[in-house]
């Protein structure tokens, strides 16, 4: 995070490369499916490697980046990811790709929780969510329109994911460093707050994650086996469904809080469950087409209020870490899931078995966000319960995102409240009568008490 609140981009970037891993799954999946020997379930459980390693890296750092700084780890889980993918891509051996996806898996996590940590403390964490999932879409459609002209078997995907990595690297510079003891000392520290809702919205993400990635995992074998289309055209119309994406996310991005989150998240829902059946019964090039651009359409303008959602609860964006790690576990069972239902139930069963369970998620994930109100925490905004304005948490905090207070903003009518509030202090000790020490006192506990 940049030392300036507008400088966003630093973030997206790290976002983007954090969260390109998962977006490329079903490419990872079919090409270590067809050249490296490998069943479906077995190609499936390798990307159930990657994001669970990824996880486990999101879990780790929870709640602790805020003290380590986001430069630090953010460069760490940049060097991970390009050296993990990069092992990945030159090995030739199943362990060894096993365990270059792990460490770059755990490296993508990395980034993605130093993202997470950083989007939480922005004034509209819904906005720069929807631009990093509008950078990562519009990257990995991209890479689906090129990697399938370009051959280069199991390697090319993990290449480009590693690639990705070492582009983002200069832009940890604008990230903020290691923060002393002062300056993470605070009166919000302590224990998580709206912890129910919290623990809904993680094991909601959960399982919401978990559907949605089980389609994903075998999107591409079911355009290939059961619709019949070559993998050029698989690429091509997974471009157009991510192209889709982009056009959804920025639409969101311009809708904002207007609606609230509450009725972007239960009707997105309803739609993704929908489009996961026509798209798992597709015979044909319409029918698979379709269901995949619908469901690319809604689908990351539903996941960036539910990355919102989770930032609102906590300014210190461990709600946030800890929902995307939580999301992470479905995501990395996501593709396990989808190929053992596939071969054991048909790609038809699958989707109704996945529709059902996004359907059964909706309901309690809508409910924790009309109970947090449904709208973004911004500065000068309250929340329920009593609590204090964004602005005047982030000024209690030293400014958690770093940021220097704008001219007319309301962390500096906090700052000048405080001006006003020792100057009238000092004029009240220059009065103080003769007795001196108790009169300062008592001006001081007088004006405090205001």
């Amino acid at each position: 995070m940049s030392s300036r609140p507008g400088a966003a981009w630093p973030l997206v970037a790290v976002f983007t490369a954090g969260y390109l891993a998962s977006y490329l799954l079903p490419t990872v999946v079919g090409r270590l499916s067809a050249h490296l020997g490998l069943s479906p379930a077995q190609a499936g459980l390798v990307g159930s490697a990657l994001l669970l390693s990824s996880a486990g890296a999101g879990f780790a750092l929870a709640g602790r980046v805020e003290r380590l700084g986001a430069r630090t780890p953010a460069r760490a889980g940049l060097a991970l990811a390009a050296v993990g993918y990069g092992c990945a891509a030159l090995a030739g051996s199943v362990p060894l790709v096993i365990l270059g996806v792990m460490v770059g898996g755990f490296g993508s996590g990395t980034a993605t929780a130093v993202a997470a940590s950083g989007i939480a403390a922005r004034r509209d964490p819904h906005r720069t969510s929807s631009l990093g999932l509008l950078t990562v879409s519009a990257t990995a459609g991209v890479l689906y329109l090129t990697i399938p002209h370009l051959g280069g078997g199991h390697r090319l995907p993990f290449a480009a994911i590693a690639l990705v990595a070492l582009l983002v690297w200069p832009a940890t510079a604008r990230l903020d460093g290691a923060r002393t003891a002062e300056e993470t000392s605070s009166p919000i520290t302590g224990r998580l707050p709206h912890r129910r809702s919290g623990l809904v919205l993680a094991g909601g993400m959960l399982v919401w994650s978990m559907a949605q990635n089980a389609l994903w995992g075998v999107s591409s074998r079911i355009g290939l086996d059961q619709a019949g289309l070559s993998e050029v055209t698989v690429g091509a119309v997974f471009a157009a469904a991510l192209g889709a994406g982009l056009l959804g996310v920025t639409g969101a991005g311009l809708l904002g809080a207007r609606l609230g989150r509450a009725v972007p998240i239960g009707l997105g829902t309803v739609v993704i469950a929908a489009s996961i059946v026509l798209s798992s019964s597709a015979r044909d090039l319409g029918s698979f087409a379709t269901g995949e651009i619908m469901w690319n359409t809604v689908y990351p303008v539903v996941l960036s209020y539910l990355i919102g959602l989770a930032a609102s609860l906590d300014i210190r964006g461990r709600w946030a870490v800890l929902a995307g790690s939580a999301s992470s576990i479905g995501v990395a069972c996501g593709p396990l899931l989808g190929s053992v239902l596939s071969e054991e139930a048909g790609y038809p069963a699958m989707g109704l078995i996945l529709g059902a369970a996004t359907l059964l998620v909706a309901a309690p994930v809508t409910a924790v966000a009309l109970h947090t109100g449904g709208r973004p925490l911004v500065p000068g905004s309250v929340r329920r319960r009593g609590g204090a304005p964004a602005a005047l948490l982030a000024a209690t905090t030293g400014g958690l995102s770093g940021a220097v207070p704008k001219l007319g903003s309301p962390e500096q009518a906090v700052t000048e409240l405080r001006v006003r509030r020792r100057r009238l202090v000092r004029s009240a000790i220059r009065t103080a009568g003769p007795d001196g020490g108790s009169s300062q006192s008592n001006a001081y506990a007088s004006t405090s008490a205001r």
